[in-house]
């Protein structure tokens, strides 16, 4: 029994030995990644800020912060748009095989992509705020299962994926490119529709959802690629991808169906026979004309 319980006391500290030396060593040392605690500590937070901050807000009035709106929309584009060309270049440099990339081969190209990786990472932190302002405007529709899975999930499986396998093939490369050129796109559209007099000029909304599901499909396809033709990349971190981008194709086509689902127009509408309700012999629309009839008169 005691030596039971020494090994179950015992497990945290295993775990954060392994995790001390078996993860990458290029990567020890930069910024919360040598421990899992922040990350771990930072997602708790952002669950009990959108459970707290739902019923701290249900009595009051929502917040308008257009501007700090459109600060931060067009900081995160910028963001995105530097990695996007980040990625590319440093990806062209250390000559990375488009079906199958290993982890150490491009050398310096490698550590290159590292340090735009760990920018990836950190986004994933920064746009935990896209739920808390959602939360400040009481946009609490917007709060949906697949909005807290993805950012939530995303953040964490990162943190794994520059400690064990900052470059090379799967996350590291292809799947980090395709989005932060979707998210270029996708901040920029959310900072212009804060300003109203720029929103009949947004037509693009309904093919940003078309596009992510592009994104999820096409790194998939580049994902198992590798596991075909394989290159010495570790084969599991190739089916643990393929499959939570799996989740993500089947969220995001649910949340495409509800919301683009085709609506009954104005002229259908009209078609549909009015429903006919009797009170004491008369129809309905007898008593709204009596009732504007006697109105007028008691105000003259």
């Amino acid at each position: 029994m005691g030596s039971l319980l020494l090994a179950v006391l015992s497990k945290p500290f295993l775990i954060a030995h392994c995790i001390c030396f078996c993860s990458d060593s290029r990567v020890r040392g930069w910024f919360l990644l040598d421990s899992y605690l922040p990350t771990f500590f930072l997602t708790v937070v952002y669950l009990l800020s959108i459970w707290l901050g739902t019923k701290f807000m249900k009595n009051r009035p929502a917040f308008s912060l257009r501007g700090h709106l459109i600060v931060y929309n067009l900081g995160v584009t910028v963001l995105s748009l530097y990695m996007l060309i980040e990625l590319i270049l440093s990806s062209w440099e250390g000559g990375y095989n488009l079906q199958c990339q290993n982890l150490v081969s491009a050398g310096e190209a490698d550590i290159r992509v590292a340090k735009v990786l760990w920018w990836y990472y950190f986004s994933k932190v920064l746009e935990f705020m896209d739920t808390i302002f959602f939360v400040l405007r009481k946009k609490n529709s917007q709060i949906t299962f697949l909005h807290v899975y993805h950012h939530a999930t995303m953040f964490n499986i990162w943190w794994c994926v520059l400690n064990w396998i900052p470059c090379g093939q799967s996350k590291c490369f292809f799947g980090p490119t395709l989005n932060s050129f979707i998210h270029v796109l996708m901040y920029s559209y959310y900072g212009f529709s804060v300003i109203p007099s720029m929103r009949k000029y947004l037509w693009w909304k309904k093919y940003l959802t078309q596009a992510q599901l592009i994104q999820f499909l096409l790194t998939i396809i580049h994902t198992l690629s590798a596991a075909v033709k394989p290159c010495g990349f570790p084969f599991g971190c190739l089916m643990f991808q393929s499959s939570y981008m799996a989740t993500l194709v089947i969220l995001f086509i649910n949340f495409y169906i509800k919301t683009y689902q085709k609506r009954p127009s104005r002229t259908d509408m009209k078609k549909v026979p009015p429903v006919t309700e009797i009170r004491n012999g008369f129809h309905k629309d007898y008593f709204a004309a009596a009732n504007g009839v006697l109105n007028n008169k008691k105000a003259q």
